[in-house]
């Protein structure tokens, strides 16, 4: 097969690439410059994408006798996932931008270029497994290694993209066996620290890039009674399950800590509460995609669903649950502008909606994360969480 090894510059995606080749494909490296600011270098072992990044990656295609090039998707970037990350927290919602960039930029924007040169596939260098079905279809798996299964952030994956991919390294025991391959084979990358937090935001401070780019109008911190505890600089900084950071000098009767409850950005308040509040035992996600067919067996109500595990977050831990479909929503018109703020509210986008009760109730769930939702190690699907039920 003609192979387009998307190369992040990190040993995963550079020991992706030498299997694609050791596997007998013809492989072309790329790179993907997704930053405005490309004398961005990395500090730590945050971030990614950087011109350090790209330098090792072509350092890897070289050794390894490719064809490398780097492609510029900064643009794209800043607007189908950072733009995005903004107006989701300027609606007082709690993105994935993980999530985003999988499913617009590497198996979207890159996949569709890659297919349009006649590429036959993208590889990368996530922990995942392809798993043809009876009938063909390809289907989504949990990696070998389950400390650093990925597919989490590949739920966003449809069959038709999934047909489309190659996850050299996804069968792999352990990372440290990935890093013992590439230290064998040279690469300068072996023990090059994994990227994590947020890449556009290398520092980790969410709160303060977040200031700089929403307008922060005082207001009000309650409890959920509606007492008024405090003032917070901007409600749209905060997220559900949040602790740190409160800025309450009252304390709770009971002494006991308290928690970011709920956002209102519209009210411009913040509501706190004890942990038990943060309890949730039902969610409802838009914006459902599936990882290959659908199942066939799910219904439209709580009985005639089906049981599944459901995950929240890309290292928390899966959960006993039952799924079924909702009735599918038609797109709501966007409100106006908060003459207050740039960010105009998005609109709600049409299609299924997904409704899953948890068996043990989950806590800090936050409107705009990912929930997926799996049987054994086969990813379903996954849908954006709009709204959840309090236990």
């Amino acid at each position: 097969m003609k192979i387009l090894a998307a190369m992040s510059g990190g040993v995963d995606s550079a020991v992706a690439a030498a299997r694609a080749v050791d596997a007998g494909h013809e492989v072309v490296g790329v790179h993907l410059a997704l930053s405005r600011m490309p004398g961005t270098l990395r500090t730590g072992s945050r971030g990614c994408c950087t011109i350090e990044d790209s330098r090792d990656a072509h350092i890897v295609a070289g050794q390894l006798g490719i064809p490398f090039y780097v492609w510029d998707f900064s643009e794209r970037f800043k607007e189908d996932v950072v733009d995005d990350f903004i107006a989701e927290y300027a609606n007082g919602r709690t993105p994935n931008p993980c999530m985003r960039c999988n499913e617009r930029i590497k198996f979207a924007a890159l996949l569709d270029r890659a297919l349009a040169l006649g590429f036959d596939a993208v590889a990368t260098g996530h922990y995942a497994e392809i798993v043809p079905a009876s009938d063909g279809t390809p289907e989504l798996h949990r990696g070998a290694d389950l400390n650093k299964d990925q597919s989490y952030v590949l739920g966003v994956l449809t069959a038709e993209q999934l047909a489309h991919c190659y996850f050299p390294i996804g069968a792999s025991a352990s990372k440290s066996e990935v890093r013992a391959e590439a230290e064998r084979r040279g690469f300068p990358v072996a023990n090059k620290p994994d990227s994590y937090d947020i890449c556009f935001i290398p520092d980790g401070d969410t709160k303060a890039w977040l200031a700089d780019k929403i307008p922060m109008r005082p207001g009000l911190i309650r409890d959920e009674s509606g007492e008024v505890l405090g003032e917070h600089e901007g409600a749209t900084t905060y997220t559900v399950g949040q602790r740190k950071g409160l800025g309450i000098e009252k304390p709770a009767a009971d002494g006991k800590p308290r928690y970011v409850v709920g956002v209102d950005p519209r009210e411009n308040t913040v509501t706190v509460g004890p942990r038990a509040s943060l309890a949730i035992e039902e969610l409802e996600g838009i914006r459902t995609s599936w990882a290959g067919r659908p199942p066939a067996d799910m219904g439209a109500t709580e009985e005639t669903g089906i049981d599944c595990e459901v995950q929240i977050r890309a290292h928390a831990d899966p959960v006993p649950a039952r799924a079924w479909l909702g009735e599918a929503r038609e797109e709501v018109p966007a409100a106006e502008a908060d003459p207050l703020g740039p960010v105009v509210p998005r609109p709600r986008p049409a299609g299924q909606v997904l409704r899953v009760r948890v068996e043990t109730p989950l806590t800090g769930v936050a409107p705009g994360q990912t929930m997926v939702v799996y049987r054994g190690t086969r990813v379903l699907g996954q849908a954006t969480i709009d709204r959840t039920v309090h236990a």
